[in-house]
């Protein structure tokens, strides 16, 4: 069993602030950190190797040169191998742009392993830009069946069970392998790396990519070329002070006074 999960290193969203003048991300002394929905889709990976000791779990990221800090995080935990995707003609990619990087460098990694990859685990989502997008399109790319927003998964015959959030509540779904599962957060974290592997971790290789690697890849599908979707602008929106207050003790005429305001601002009709 191969399983491959795809990660990106992102800025803690706990501590990003907007320059007031620039409307745009201040990234300047942001830790950079393990996405943690990517770090759930690890958790899944791992805890179908602990079912099944012959799985490999390799992982990929696409991004600079310091994205080598997630995945040596990743292999501290759980990981196998891990590949970076990195060059300057990736930059700029929007999510259309990056899944087909993506896709290109899951074929790469299959032809380099000489293996072909059961399953694609990746997180429903980076918390940097939260379109939830990325998985579904490498899955399209790639012809797997897909499952989002999963739980938890298992293995049973040759069908991976997926149990999967919805807006009711929970469901098990069933997939054929190969295929393409998206994680969101379960009611557990990820587990943590031993000593040991931490110092391992630190010695391995990490397998880089670029543009040149990638046979037969399309350049203009992508960096800022292939990359329909641009972001204009980022701000914060303005915050409105508080308007009228209604006091106790006044309840009839706060409700004449809240009434009158409604009607003034067209929220509701005069029924008079």
């Amino acid at each position: 069993m191969n399983i491959l999960v795809c990660v990106k290193q992102v800025p803690n969203t706990q501590e990003i602030s907007i320059d007031p003048v620039t409307n745009t991300l201040i990234r300047d002394g942001v830790e950079s950190i393990l996405n943690p929905y990517d770090g759930y889709a690890l958790e899944a990976a791992a805890r179908l190797q602990d079912n099944n000791k012959e799985a490999k779990i390799y992982v990929l990221s696409m991004g600079p040169p310091q994205a080598e800090a997630v995945l040596r995080e990743c292999l501290a935990i759980a990981a196998d191998k891990a590949y970076l995707a990195s060059d300057r003609f990736f930059a700029g990619s929007d999510t259309l742009a990056t899944s087909y990087i993506l896709s290109e460098a899951i074929k790469k990694i299959e032809k380099l392993e000489n293996i072909k990859f059961d399953m694609i685990f990746c997180g429903k989502q980076a918390i940097d830009g939260d379109t939830a997008q990325v998985g579904p399109q490498i899955a399209e790319c790639l012809g797997f069946v897909q499952a989002t927003c999963g739980l938890t998964c298992e293995m049973k015959g040759n069908e991976l069970h997926v149990m999967k959030e919805t807006d009711d509540g929970r469901e098990v779904v069933a997939v054929q392998i190969p295929c393409m599962v998206t994680f969101t957060k379960p009611n557990f974290g990820l587990r943590f790396s031993s000593i040991k592997r931490k110092l391992a971790a630190k010695k391995m290789d990490i397998h880089m990519i670029g543009v040149d690697d990638l046979d037969g890849i399309d350049r203009e599908k992508i960096g800022l070329k292939g990359s329909p979707t641009q972001v204009r602008k980022t701000y914060v929106p303005q915050v409105k002070k508080g308007g009228v207050i209604f006091r106790e003790g006044e309840l009839d005429d706060s409700a004449n006074k809240l009434a009158a305001l409604l009607v003034e601002n067209k929220i509701i009709e005069n029924i008079e």
